[in-house]
Formats: C-alpha cells, structure tokens, sequence
C-alpha cells in the first residue's frame, strides 16, 4: 500500500497536513506546490489499496482525477472548504466538505481530531484571515494576548511563504516547509528553535515594505485595485497583502493583481470582512477563476479583460 498526502502549499494545507500526522503518523509521498497550483490530484496515479488524503484544494476542480483515483481502488479521505460542486457517492470517499465563510480546513480538521492539536488549527485559521474563528478556536487553550499574537505571525508567514508563481519564488518549497514544522507538536518551540521561522519573518518584513509603497489603481468606498509589478517580491507578498488590507478597511473589497512576467495578471480577491461573500462567484466569471466566498483568485487575466473584471467587481460589491 502508497500512502499519498495532497495538501495546498499555503497555511491552511500544511497545519491540516501537521495535525492528521501528529495524530497518525505514517510515512507517505507528498503532493502539493504553490498555493494556486490546486490540481495536485493529477499528479496520483493509484493503484486498489493505496491510501490518499487531500487536503484544502477544490474537489471541483479535482473531480475527475478523484474519480479515476476512487475507480482504480484508492480509499481517499477529502477535507476542503472550498466550492466543491457535487460531491461524488463512493464507499471509498470520505469527504469532509463545508464552504462556510467562517471555516477553513485545518478547522475542520481539528473537529475531526476532537481538537487534539488545536494550536496549528488556530494557526492555519489566522494564516487563512480568519481572526474571529481562530480567536473562538483558541478560547479553551487559555492562551495570553501574546501567545495569540505570536499564533498570528505564525500563520501569516506560513501562508506568504506559499504565494508565488513557481516554487522558485517562495523562501521554501511547501514540502521542505512542511517537514521543518513535522517534529514540532508545540509551534511556540518551533518559533523558538527553528532557523525556518526567522528567515521568512525577515523575507516578509522586506517584502511587505514595499507592497505598502503601492498606491491603488482605483479606490473607492465599496471596492480598491491594487496592480503589483511582475517581481517575486510582489507575487510572495500579493495574498496576505490583500489580507491586510481586507482587515484595514473591513467594509470594502479589495482585488490585488500581481503582473506576470509573460503577461496578463494573477488575481487575488477579498470580500469585505463585513460581508465575506461573492468572491468565489466573481473569479468563476473568468476562465482559470475560482476560490471561496470571503478570498478567491484567477490564475490569469489578460491585460485586455482589465476592464471587465473592474466592471464585473464593480457589480458585485458596489450593486446599491
């Protein structure tokens, strides 16, 4: 039997990943890249017998590698909050699926546990902008203001970390960064004692100082664009750049497009903390787009639809 471990390369999919292994640990291949290359379960080809979990990536955009995969013999275990479409009737699929705004994976993996190794979930949850649900999450750990700070930063730098348009953008590929955090149960220790953490808090620093040099390409009270150069800085910082500015100005939605060295532009879409829907429905609008309600992203926009995805956000956020 293969044991194979699909995971999205950001914070979510790794503290998902560290919990199921911290509470099961086995040896197995892992799957996954940078956070927007989501079809990773192309990349399996199992054989009856082998075991496969899939961790923060579209069962949607997934579907038919999922039911090749379930067809050849594979049991498979599918934990997502992402816009999945129908999900598939299997024996062998046991999917864990909820597209609420307020969740995000690790969270559901931490109900799964019963919250065996809760501090990574609150982790993943701050990581994912989701400060209300992490700070609920946290409340039976008793953590200080601190604790929970330091949570924050740790989330926030795991997730930059997986923002870029090749593996040769990010500090560390996603797998590596996982298996830096895998011997740590506690993240304080891993805060403490590995060189890893350091290194992405300096990298963030650096690069967060220049995204807020970055005025916006249109601002106004229900919407603000953001267009980011076609530099590694820009594509690393974009996703939690949007994420600041979500949490800066709660009551608009904010679109950061990050220029592409072929041309075009990668997209990164926040809903109003205030009203966390729709930016899933936007993205689809366009070829390559998808996401969920409160963050989605298009994977590439032409420079020529500019216009018409500030039309079509214009539509969807600023509607009287």
């Amino acid at each position: 039997m293969t044991c194979y471990d699909i995971f999205n390369g950001d914070a979510d999919g790794i503290c998902a990943l560290h919990q199921l292994r911290l509470a099961e640990p086995l040896e197995s291949i892992l799957v996954t890249g940078v956070k927007r290359d989501i079809a990773l379960l192309d990349r399996v080809e199992a054989a009856a017998g082998d075991r496969i979990t899939v961790l923060d990536v579209s069962l949607d955009k997934n579907r038919g590698a999922l039911e090749r995969n379930l067809e050849a013999g594979a049991t498979i275990l599918y934990v997502d909050h992402h816009f999945a479409g129908e999900i598939p009737r299997h024996p062998s699929l046991h999917a864990l699926i909820d597209t609420d705004p307020a969740t995000c994976t690790s969270l559901l993996v931490d109900a799964h546990l019963g919250g065996t190794h809760r501090s990574w979930a609150v982790t993943a949850a701050f990581g994912d902008n989701l400060y209300e649900s992490a700070r609920r999450a946290a409340e039976p750990l008793g953590l200080s203001e601190a604790q929970l700070e330091s949570l924050r930063e740790l989330g926030t730098l795991i997730n930059y970390n997986g923002y870029g348009a090749a593996i040769e953008d990010l500090w560390f590929p996603p797998d590596e960064l996982y298996r830096l955090i895998r011997p740590y149960a506690d993240p304080f220790a891993f805060m403490a004692e590995e060189p890893a953490f350091r290194r992405l808090k300096e990298g963030y620093a650096e690069d967060r100082e220049k995204a807020g040099a970055v005025e916006p390409h249109i601002e106004e009270d229900c919407m603000a664009v953001y267009l980011f150069p076609a530099e590694p800085w820009a594509r690393r910082v974009s996703g939690v750049h949007a994420n600041e500015l979500a949490r800066d100005f709660p009551d608009r939605a904010h679109a950061l497009l990050t220029g592409k060295p072929e041309g075009g532009y990668v997209v990164s879409v926040r809903a109003p903390v205030n009203n966390r829907t729709g930016a899933d429905e936007l993205c689809r609008r366009f070829p390559t787009g998808g996401g969920r309600k409160a963050a989605a992203g298009i994977n590439h926009l032409p420079e020529e639809a500019l216009d018409d995805f500030v039309a079509a956000m214009r539509e969807q956020y600023c509607a009287s």
